[in-house]
C-alpha cells in the first residue's frame, strides 16, 4: 500500500502515462491520505516488513537511534512510505530530500548540521547525489561527524562538526550505481519487489473504502492485473475508475466497468499503454520484429530515446514481450501474439525456435 514516492526522472513518467496526465495538487492530496501510517497498515513484502519490524523494534528496546536503511525496487513500490513509517514507529521527525537536490558537499553539510538528535533524513534518488557529497556522507553515517572546509587553496581549514545521532533512509531504483563503501555503511538493506495481483487486490479495496468507493471483487481483480504490479499504479488507475463509473455509470464498479474504462484510457488487458503498443507495433510492422537499434526504434515512434530505454523498455522486458540482444531490440513470440500479428517465415513467433540472441 505504498504507492506515492519521488522517483527517477523517468519513472513518474510511466506512471502518469497510464493516466494520461500527471497527478494534480488534488490527486497529491489523495495519494498522501491513501498512505499506511504503520506496518501493520502496510500491504505486500512480507519480507521486509518481517525485517524492518526487527530493527525497529530492536531500536526502541535500546533507546538507541535505528541503523541506516538502504531500500532499492522499481518505481513505485513504497521506498518513500516505508520511510515515513520508519520515522513513525520511532516517533521521530522526518526530512525528504533527494540525491540531484545535492550537487555540493556544502549543501549535504547544511542539511545534517540542522538535523535533530534522531531524526529520519530521507534520501531519495541516493545514487544521484555527487561524488564529494557522497564522500562527506561516508564519515556522517558512520561517525556522525562532518568536516567542514573554509578557504581555498593551501589556507583551507578542515573543521569537524560533530552531529547527533540519526537514521538515513536512503532510497535507490539503481542499486548496482552505489559504490560499495556507502552501501556498507546501512545497517539494514532491503529490495522491494513487484506486488502479486493478490496483493495489489488488497491494496485497490483498502483504497476504495478510503475514497468511499463501492468494487466488486472482479472489478480490483480487473484493475490489478493492469497495474504492471505496482500499487501506485493500482491506485491511480482506481481513481480514474471511478471517475469514468462516476460518470458512466452508478459509481459501483464492476469488471465491466473498469475494462470500460481503463479502455479510455488506453491501458489494456496487460497493462501497456500507448507508448508500449506504439513500440511494439513499430518493431513488429516496421522492422519484422527486429533485431533494431534503440534511436531506432526511438525515432519511430517519437520518442527520445532515454523515455523508450526507461520508460516503456523495462516492462515490456519484464512481460516477456521484448528482449535486448547484442544486434538490438527484438520482439519475442507473445509480442507477437499480443497485438494478433504473425510473424514472417525465420522470425520469432514464427516457428517458434528463431534465436533472439543471434549467433
Amino acid at each position: 500500500m505504498n504507492w506515492d514516492e519521488t522517483t527517477d526522472e523517468a519513472a513518474p513518467q510511466a506512471a502518469d502515462r497510464l493516466v494520461g496526465a500527471s497527478a494534480d495538487g488534488e490527486d497529491q492530496a489523495v495519494e498522501a491520505a491513501l498512505r499506511p501510517k504503520d506496518l501493520d497498515e502496510f500491504i505486500g513484502q512480507e519480507k521486509v516488513r518481517e525485517q524492518l519490524d526487527l530493527v525497529l523494534r530492536a531500536a526502541r528496546a535500546r533507546g538507541a537511534t535505528a541503523d541506516h536503511v538502504l531500500l532499492s525496487g522499481a518505481p513505485g513500490l513504497g521506498k518513500t512510505t516505508l520511510s515515513m513509517i520508519i520515522a513513525a514507529e520511532m516517533a521521530a521527525p522526518i526530512r525528504i530530500t533527494s540525491g540531484p537536490a545535492i550537487q555540493h558537499a556544502g549543501d549535504l553539510a547544511a542539511i545534517l548540521s540542522s538535523l535533530q538528535e534522531g531524526e529520519v533524513l530521507f534520501l531519495d534518488e541516493i545514487h544521484r547525489m555527487s561524488r564529494p557529497a557522497e564522500e562527506m556522507l561516508y564519515m556522517a553515517m558512520e561517525d556522525f561527524r562532518v568536516d567542514v572546509i573554509v578557504g581555498k587553496g593551501p589556507g583551507a581549514t578542515a573543521i569537524p562538526l560533530e552531529l547527533p545521532p540519526f537514521t538515513l533512509v536512503g532510497a535507490t531504483t539503481r542499486a548496482g550505481l552505489l559504490p560499495p563503501p556507502l552501501r556498507d555503511r546501512f545497517g539494514f538493506t532491503a529490495h522491494m519487489e513487484f506486488y502479486e495481483p493478490a496483493e495489489l487486490e488488497r491494496v485497490i479495496h483498502r483504497s476504495a473504502g478510503l475514497l468511499d468507493v463501492e468494487i466488486d471483487p472482479a472489478g480490483a481483480a480487473e484493475i490489478s492485473g493492469r497495474s504492471r504490479g505496482t500499487p501506485r499504479i493500482a491506485n491511480r488507475l482506481l481513481r480514474r475508475v471511478r471517475d469514468y463509473a462516476q460518470v458512466k455509470a452508478d459509481g459501483h464498479i464492476t469488471r465491466d466497468i473498469a475494462a470500460a474504462a481503463l479502455g479510455v484510457y488506453e491501458v489494456d488487458g496487460r497493462g501497456l499503454d500507448r507508448l508500449d503498443r506504439a513500440v511494439l507495433e513499430a518493431l513488429l510492422k516496421l522492422f519484422g520484429g527486429g533485431p533494431v537499434g534503440l534511436s531506432t526504434l526511438a525515432v519511430a515512434v517519437g520518442e527520445e530515446r532515454e523515455t523508450v530505454e526507461e520508460v516503456a523498455e523495462p516492462f515490456l522486458v519484464r512481460e516477456g514481450l521484448l528482449a535486448r540482444t547484442p544486434r538490438g531490440r527484438v520482439a519475442t513470440p507473445a509480442a507477437w501474439a499480443h497485438l494478433g500479428l504473425t510473424a514472417p517465415q525465420g522470425k520469432p513467433g514464427a516457428s517458434g525456435q528463431a534465436d533472439l540472441f543471434g549467433a
